[in-house]
């Protein structure tokens, strides 16, 4: 059988290291899990108290246009209905533009290194991809420009970026949407917006309106605290919409995913403790990393970018040997750097009492 040529050039999306398997691996008795940026407070109590009433009827499908979750986020943003597209998590919403909009001899513009899943799907679809490196973490917005021409179809912007946590602000964004032709579909992918304290931002949602070309991707994965059911939802203008409704599987969010997500909509006090919480723990790790000399960038999302005088890859071994699991940045494009998402604050200070021993030990010399 003959699959698509791309295919064999390209490999399986590679999971991080599972609970588990770090501790048969080093026997360990706990692991801390800082990788992949979950919310570590868990998620709304109103949904586990729940739980058990929304497992109710599932031997029926789901509603495939998710009409109560549907009208819920219209009125939370002021937006109309058919303004709304819903997704198996924000990345299948990706999928979803790539399918509609790329094809061979269109071509796609993006940072280098950002969200992987934007390069993954369009070299799927067929299609050139551009990418702009990022200067001290931030989108190159005005070389990305220069990449766009006749052929380009979607520009994605991601804010905060995953993994420097660098945001775009107001005075960027409109930069780029004033500049940018009405042909090119520009994609803020906001997945971490409900962390950000930056007072500059670009309010997309509110930008709608002026700015046709323009989407926002949105998901319960992050600080909801709801990865596990896959909900995420765009928004743009309903012409948008309508050409990306018939790319998208029908069933595609289930039946639990809807119903938990409302239930987390509903539970505001749940997100400002948990985004309290988070930059809280993130100003102390940043204090930590300015007592220990070693730079970073101004996140604004749940996790930190932290720049090493060695190799992330060695800082990653040694800290997994110790029970927390983080991203080396070397399998992320960002030589000697690690990305730490933001726990509680006990796994915090446990966390920086291993870098400051591991790092002194690396400057002393010292091999154990």
């Amino acid at each position: 059988m003959k699959a698509k040529e791309v295919l064999t050039r390209m490999a399986p999306y590679k999971p991080g290291k599972q609970i588990e398997d770090v501790k048969k691996e080093y026997g360990l008795e706990r692991i801390i899990k800082l990788a992949s940026n979950e919310n570590p407070f868990g998620f709304s109590s109103s949904v586990k108290t729940e739980l058990p009433n929304l497992i109710a009827e599932l031997e029926k499908y789901p509603d495939g246009h998710a009409r109560t979750l549907r009208q819920k986020l219209s009125q939370k943003h002021r937006v109309d209905e058919n303004t709304l597209i819903f997704g198996n998590g924000s990345d299948e919403i990706v999928q979803i533009i790539c399918r509609t909009f790329l094809e061979p001899g269109a071509n796609t513009v993006m940072a280098t290194p950002t969200f992987p899943q934007y390069q993954h799907n369009a070299l799927i679809e067929g299609a050139e991809v551009r990418e702009v490196p990022l200067v001290e973490g931030h989108h190159h917005v005005k070389e990305m420009l220069e990449q766009i021409d006749e052929h380009t179809r979607v520009l994605w912007l991601c804010t905060p970026n995953n993994p420097t946590g660098v945001h775009m602000n107001d005075e960027t964004l409109r930069y780029v949407m004033e500049h940018c032709p009405d042909h090119v579909l520009v994609v803020v992918d906001e997945a971490y917006y409900e962390y950000m304290t930056a007072q500059d931002y670009f309010d997309v949602i509110a930008e709608l309106q002026q700015y046709p070309n323009l989407m926002t991707l949105r998901t319960f994965s992050k600080a909801y605290g709801l990865a596990g059911l896959r909900v995420g939802y765009g928004i743009a203008h309903s012409e948008i919409i309508n050409r990306l409704e018939p790319a998208r599987e029908p069933f595609n969010t289930s039946t639990i995913g809807q119903a938990a997500a409302l239930l987390a909509l509903d539970d505001e006090a749940f997100i400002d403790w948990t985004t309290t919480e988070n930059q809280r723990n993130k100003q102390r790790l940043m204090e930590f990393c300015d007592e220990a000399g070693l730079g970073y960038y101004p996140s604004e999302a749940n996790f930190l970018l932290i720049h090493l005088p060695l190799s992330g890859d060695h800082v990653f071994e040694h800290l997994l040997s110790k029970g927390f699991i983080v991203r080396s940045g070397e399998a992320l494009g960002l030589p000697n750097t690690i990305r730490v998402t933001i726990g509680a604050r006990e796994d915090m200070e446990q966390l920086q009492t291993e870098m400051k021993l591991y790092l002194n030990k690396q400057e002393t010399g010292e091999t154990s």
